[in-house]
């Protein structure tokens, strides 16, 4: 694996791209440590290319930055590129930054005697994992803010982006010119359960108003939820869908328009090769992007061990009731069910006993003189708005804007709004 830093400019219509790789450790505690590659372009306007950075930070975790093919992709770049230069960051483990896969080619030394993660042991497997979290995704961009010679850029973390966007004022405030979050702000301290309960609660509450506006839905459920339990439920390639799984295409009810999609989902002939495929395709966690499955809850755990928190806090009413669908809450049962994950699963179960250190400063937050603005959102199916206001409180010159139009995927289903009322908040240019 290369160590060198390598650049490339080039254009698209209306767009001046520049993709830049550089080098950053695996473990950044250990000066010693093996290298990984770290991937970003920077998107400007041919007529902006001083302008100041902003940094997209995506969200996941466990997926790459978007990739742009002209200046409206995706919809609120345009609007970004008025006052910045954007950057869009491969988080490590991700697109063209060293990826996580079982298969791919590991940093020479990273583990002794293994090649690739799939020769690793469990135990290898979890521990190289462990440096995938938002504190090593800012000291990594901060080894690319240096390299690139600013002293200060300004970030748009989306979902787990703002989790790590408000790692960076807990870790590195004095980098940061302007904090802008859509749909993430997290709960700080031990208690997630707390924070799944909630999310488990808005669930079922989003099922119910889902069966009720089209009632003939829930019947159709109920006879894909009995297929699941006979084993006869499957994707395309013969795949099984257990009933843990299958609940989780509750995912589409915290989308724009998932109502609507889940609905056209649930219409299909089950046993139809249409229904096999738009289901895969609407399940969440799968192997094409595995952080988001092996460490998706280490996102929540500020010092704490996570033990299969959504399980956990699952309600008696939810678990009787499989008509009551799941969203964004892991479960063991994947890592049997799904064969690309199946490498995965003692690793994961030993990153679930995994005692996660602290992401989050208090102390740090109140005193991030940053101005910054956020989007939360009023039914957040993922990041709850109470959770989201109380850690809000802590930063001295954020503005939060609440609102009921949009649902988790504002900042792209938008358009430019979002981004455009962000933006003029955390500038004094308009009232929340």
């Amino acid at each position: 694996m290369s160590t060198d830093i390598r650049s490339h400019t080039w254009t698209l219509p209306g767009l001046e791209v520049t993709e830049v790789t550089l080098p950053v450790p695996l473990d950044h505690a250990d000066p010693a440590s093996v290298r990984l590659e770290l991937f970003a372009r920077i998107y400007a306007d041919p007529e902006g290319t001083d302008r100041p950075y902003l940094v997209y930070l995506q969200g996941g975790p466990g997926s790459e930055a978007p990739r742009s093919v002209g200046p409206d992709s995706p919809p609120w770049l345009v609007r970004a590129l008025r006052e910045h230069r954007v950057i869009m960051l491969d988080q490590r483990g991700t697109g063209r930054s060293t990826p996580v896969g079982p298969d791919v080619a590991l940093p020479e030394g990273a583990i002794d005697g293994a090649a690739t993660l799939r020769e690793a042991t469990p135990a290898e497997q979890a521990q190289y994992l462990t440096h995938f979290r938002a504190d090593a995704i800012v000291a990594d961009a901060e080894l690319l803010r240096e390299h690139l010679g600013v002293d200060t850029w300004s970030l748009l973390g989306q979902s787990f982006g703002g989790f790590t966007t408000l790692r960076y004022l807990s870790a590195a405030a004095a980098s940061v010119e302007t904090a802008l979050f859509t749909g993430g702000i997290p709960s700080l301290g031990p208690d997630m359960e707390s924070v799944y309960r909630t999310t488990w609660e808005g669930m079922a509450a989003r099922s119910e108003r889902h069966w009720a506006r089209f009632p003939g839905d829930r019947d159709r459920m109920r006879v894909l939820v009995d297929r699941a339990e006979a084993g006869r439920l499957r994707l395309p390639g013969g795949q099984q869908v257990g009933v843990e799984r299958l609940r989780r295409i509750g995912m589409l009810l915290g989308r724009s328009q998932g109502q609507e999609q889940l609905h056209y989902l649930l219409g299909l002939d089950p046993d139809s090769p249409a229904f096999a495929h738009d289901l895969a395709g609407a399940l969440p966690f799968g192997g094409r992007n595995p952080i988001y499955a092996v460490i998706h809850e280490s996102c929540w755990a500020d010092g704490t061990v996570t033990d299969w928190a959504a399980e956990r806090a699952m309600p008696g009413s939810v678990r009787e009731d499989p008509t009551l669908l799941a969203g964004e809450h892991m479960h063991r049962e994947l890592f049997t069910e799904d064969p690309e994950l199946q490498v995965w699963a003692e690793a994961a179960e030993l990153l679930a006993q995994h005692p996660w250190p602290r992401l989050y400063d208090e102390d740090a937050l109140r005193a991030a003189d940053v101005p910054g603005a956020a989007a939360v959102y009023y039914d957040d199916a993922y990041v709850p708005r109470e959770y989201s206001m109380a850690t809000a409180a802590l930063l001295p010159r954020l503005r939060t804007w609440v609102t009921s139009e949009y649902e988790h995927g504002g900042l792209r289903s938008s358009g430019q709004v979002v981004l455009d009322h962000l933006l003029d908040l955390a500038k004094g240019r308009r009232e929340a």
